[in-house]
């Protein structure tokens, strides 16, 4: 499983577009900046910014250069809970206070600059739009609050009320700012502004420091929390010595300002925000090649590889990504020349990210987004699990591409394929046999509703084709989405009891004897189909827990022993193993198979187990 989370390991070869937004920075030398980080959600804006900060950190600074300081903001967070631009304010604030402390500089005015953004916060000076503040028209807030009773006073004149209102306001503006700020009576809100700007300037410049002010998930805001972060930036806090980077969707930026400027046209949208960001950088769109890097780097960083390992694959991975313009590959034959020795696991997870990682890119629903790709894999990955944790063998495109559909197709269409693969006695969805010949041929669909859906001509040419393929395993792990419905369903409430609890707990099968035992024919018939279709998934015939149920079964209803001797007759020779003999060998159908076996190309240790068997007397007669 992986973790939604941004990442300072670079896994797509971003560093290169990171070390462009620093080499930027670096280069404004105390200029105030503001660089917009753009894509679609889930691309890896924040993971960029990251990057970006690890890149500004790891420089060695030349002579004459400023250190570089950090802050990050997220705004989404603040959202609900606190105004975000008296939040920026303050963690800016803090930031300062702390850096100055610790390098014994600038501390009174670090401490000054601190003291005003406090009072401007107490005053509700930050709330309401901040360009009204900056032009001196009547700001919301507290000393809002005592222009708005002027206004009365002179629109109606004075009365009990209005002067008892009038003292509470005075009195709590007065608490507000008590010990805050010893300020002259002149004060006004563009002049206190200007006051901010230059304590935050100077506290900047004594300290010797760039600030760089990282702020994520601006696009996840709502339209009031975004301009008001944005408008901050630029009237309180775009100064000497200052970069931004912002994290955040160019359309939805724009789409706040035309909600929150009600009446702006996109053409004025898109000028404001050309005003607020001066460098938009977009944020690469993945091809095959970075997406199938992408995958399988996330499965080295599950593995079991040392740290070193895993650093030397990543870096050459996005070596070697630098290159695909030349014609050069990351696939699994690449990775693995990376590093000596790769566990069998991780092979075989490298060999399901070349599979799926045109699916990953050609789905239009996922589109090479890497947290669409964590979270499809994430899922993929505990239905995996389901499956081997219950023996369900299930061949792991297959699953993905079912998963794919549940995830972006017609849920009606959807329940059409799983009704038309739980009618088939062979768990077949042969009605699209033509169609994925169609698709695949590229030649025109006619197909009605609910199919009539471009994704499902898409979905119909990913590999792999799905027309011939037994899908009831794959439903069986998908259940929490979608029951699977199948014969079993002609049971009575007593066998299908019976069936679910040797499915799900086979090796428990022996304790169910009694209870199969007063079971129709016609159900136990049902229910050995069940159990010999989750056999055939089984490639080591010992004895697997599905093998309990089975001879459960076969000791309820004799005409069912005749059948399983039939399969397990039919299992390819390499797949039988000893310990399987002691386990059958006194089933009275039992005697024709060890025959059959000690004739075959079974392993010599089966022969030896039979030939044991035998010389202690313990072999069915038949």
């Amino acid at each position: 499983m992986w973790a939604d989370n941004e990442t300072t390991r670079d896994f797509l070869n971003f560093s290169g577009v990171s070390d462009t937004v620093a080499e930027i920075i670096v280069q404004a030398r105390g200029r105030p900046i503001s660089i917009g980080v753009s894509g679609a959600w889930g691309v890896g804006k924040s993971s960029m910014i990251k990057l970006t900060e690890a890149s500004l950190s790891g420089r060695e600074r030349k002579e004459g250069e400023r250190e570089f300081i950090f802050v990050e903001f997220n705004a989404w967070l603040y959202q609900g809970y606190d105004d975000a631009r008296a939040a920026l304010m303050d963690v800016i604030a803090d930031k300062l206070e702390k850096e100055a402390e610790e390098r014994a500089t600038a501390v009174d005015k670090a401490k000054a600059l601190v003291k005003r953004v406090k009072w401007f916060r107490v005053l509700k000076l930050f709330a309401g739009s901040a360009a009204t503040v900056a032009f001196g028209l009547p700001p919301t807030g507290l000393i809002g609050d005592i222009c708005s009773l002027g206004a009365r006073a002179l629109g109606s004149g004075a009365d009990n009320k209005l002067i008892a209102d009038t003292q509470k306001a005075v009195g709590e503006t007065a608490e507000a700012a008590s010990g805050l700020l010893a300020e002259k009576a002149d004060k006004s809100p563009p002049k206190e502004i200007q006051a901010l700007r230059n304590a935050f300037e100077e506290t900047l410049e004594e300290l010797g420091v760039t600030l760089v002010v990282l702020i994520d998930d601006l696009d996840r805001c709502l339209p009031p929390t975004t301009i008001s972060t944005l408008e901050a930036i630029r009237l309180f806090l775009f100064l000497k010595n200052t970069a931004f980077v912002i994290a955040a969707d160019t359309d939805m930026i724009k789409h706040a300002v035309r909600k929150h400027f009600d009446g702006v046209d996109d053409e004025l949208a898109t000028n404001y925000f050309d005003k607020l960001i001066q460098v938009p950088i977009r944020v690469p769109a993945l091809g095959t090649q970075e997406v199938r890097a992408y995958m399988m780097m996330l499965f080295v960083e599950n593995s079991d590889l040392l740290d070193d390992a895993k650093e030397k694959i990543r870096a050459g991975v996005c070596k070697q990504l630098q290159q695909t313009w030349q014609g050069k590959r990351v696939d699994r034959a690449f990775v693995q020349s990376l590093h000596d020795s790769f566990p069998d696991e991780l092979v075989g997870k490298l060999d399901t990210a070349d599979r799926l990682a045109p699916l990953m890119i050609g789905a239009t629903g996922i589109s090479g987004n890497p947290r669409l790709i964590k979270r499809f894999l994430n899922a993929l990955a505990i239905r995996m699990t389901i499956s081997k944790a219950q023996g369900v063998g299930v061949d792991e495109a297959v699953l993905a591409k079912l998963l794919l559909f549940e995830r972006l197709g017609d849920p009606k269409a959807y329940a059409a394929l799983i009704a038309a693969i739980s009618a088939s006695d062979a768990g077949k969805p042969s009605f699209l046999a033509e169609w994925e010949t169609k698709a695949m041929a590229g030649a025109a669909l006619q197909l009605e509703a609910p199919w009539d859906d471009p994704f499902v001509v898409e979905w119909l040419t990913l590999p792999p084709a799905l027309a011939e393929v037994d899908l009831r395993g794959a439903l069986y792990v998908s259940r929490e989405h979608a029951p699977l419905i199948t014969a079993a369903d002609r049971l009575s409430s007593e066998a299908a009891e019976l069936l679910t609890a040797l499915l799900e707990h086979p090796d428990m099968a022996s304790s169910l004897k009694e209870r199969l035992a007063h079971v129709s024919r016609a159900e136990t018939t049902v229910i050995m189909d069940r159990l010999l279709d989750r056999a055939r998934q089984e490639q080591e015939w010992g004895v697997p827990p599905i093998l309990e149920a089975c001879l459960a079964m076969a000791a309820a209803d004799p005409v069912q022993g005749a059948r399983l001797a039939a399969f397990i007759k039919d299992r390819p020779a390499p797949q039988i193993q000893p310990n399987i003999v002691p386990k059958i060998g006194d089933q009275p159908w039992a005697a024709n198979i060890l025959r059959e076996w000690e004739k075959s190309d079974v392993a010599p240790p089966v022969k030896a187990a039979i030939k044991k068997r035998r010389g202690n007397g313990n072999l069915a007669i038949q």
